[in-house]
């Protein structure tokens, strides 16, 4: 860090960070984890990998050190209320791209909406298809909701790329490069 600043690995990490999130929306409900979903981990992790302690580096060399102990609650704080935010905002996201996406899907098959009831669906994929049907509309209704949560997660998956993008950016025009500090 030293040698090359804050700067490179906050525009790099993040963008590796981002390649993984997209990854993660590439798989199909039948595949497999260790060809789909396991490649996107290990991405993911190098990203943020190379992005957290450059970060925690940064936050803690900008303030005196008599205010470090202030500077880290302040750094763990925001952390924190970004994930939680992160998680509201997502999962209010999900479920409406989940239900509308279900909606389209059995109106595409001649199913009406109704028959999963509003309080099914916040299981999102958990949620059971009613037993009374037909074992071939049953099967199709299992279908639907499989299809609906992927077209919410990869939503998701995109959304976050976006923001890690967006954070490689403003680490770009933002943070200093090294070698213009020493000029």
């Amino acid at each position: 860090m030293k040698r090359y600043g804050a700067r490179r690995p906050l525009v790099i990490g993040p963008i590796i960070t981002a390649v993984g999130f997209a990854l993660f929306a590439v798989p199909e409900m039948s595949k497999n984890y260790w060809t789909s979903f396991f490649p996107a981990i290990v991405v993911l992790g190098l990203g943020m990998a190379i992005s957290v302690a450059p970060l925690t580096t940064t936050v803690m060399n900008s303030v005196r050190q008599n205010q470090s102990g202030i500077a880290s609650g302040i750094n763990n704080a925001v952390s924190r209320t970004a994930g939680l935010l992160a998680i509201a905002i997502f999962g209010i996201v999900m479920l409406q791209t989940f239900n509308h996406s279900l909606d389209q899907y059995l109106e595409n098959i001649g199913i009406p909406a109704d028959i999963l009831p509003n309080e099914q669906r916040v299981k999102l994929a958990g949620m059971e298809p009613p037993s009374n049907d037909y074992p071939e509309t049953k099967k199709e209704l299992q279908r639907a909701i499989q299809y609906s949560f992927v077209s919410g997660f990869r939503l998701i998956m995109f959304l976050a790329a976006g923001m890690a993008v967006a954070s490689a950016l403003s680490a770009r025009l933002l943070i200093e490069d090294k070698e213009n500090r020493h000029r």
